[in-house]
């Protein structure tokens, strides 16, 4: 109650907080969360992981703000795959059937598993390349009746 009452008659003392020892992190923002590509593939992944989901970790390609989800560190051999170069990245991406692969400056590499364009659009990054590539429904006449059934 006393100290209800300090407050009332703004005579309560006021103590800032001390920076030291303070652990907040201020709201991350998209423009700070592009990958510095002059690190290791273990810095790489830290920095990728750290930034999923939101603000997301970053990348031009071809021109467009591409974020990056889902990194693993990959200890294997370099996998085949399709190139795709990446700016500011001293070595190209290889589109891979398990993902997006990229080059960390000690050699290793980090598997990218989903991709996500400026318009929202996410991709497996398997599929950077057959982004365009329309798919049709085709149903059997089974399941045009159950269709037309459910209609």
């Amino acid at each position: 109650v006393e100290a209800v009452h300090l407050i009332a008659d703004g005579k309560a003392p006021r103590i800032p907080q001390p920076k030291e020892g303070a652990t907040y992190e201020g709201i991350q923002k998209k423009e700070n969360a592009e990958i510095s590509w002059n690190q290791s593939a273990e810095a790489l992944h830290n920095w990728i992981r750290g930034h999923d989901k939101v603000p997301g970790a970053w990348a031009t390609i071809d021109d467009q703000m591409v974020t990056f989800y889902g990194s693993s560190l990959l200890d294997a051999s370099v996998p085949a795959g399709q190139e795709l170069s990446i700016k500011g990245a001293s070595r190209p991406g290889l589109v891979t059937k398990n993902g997006l692969v990229i080059f960390g400056n000690d050699g290793k590499m980090v598997l990218v598993r989903n991709l996500q364009f400026e318009d929202g659009k996410m991709i497996p990054a398997s599929k950077y390349f057959s982004v365009d590539e329309k798919t049709t429904l085709e149903l059997t006449e089974e399941e045009k009746k159950m269709a037309e059934d459910i209609r």
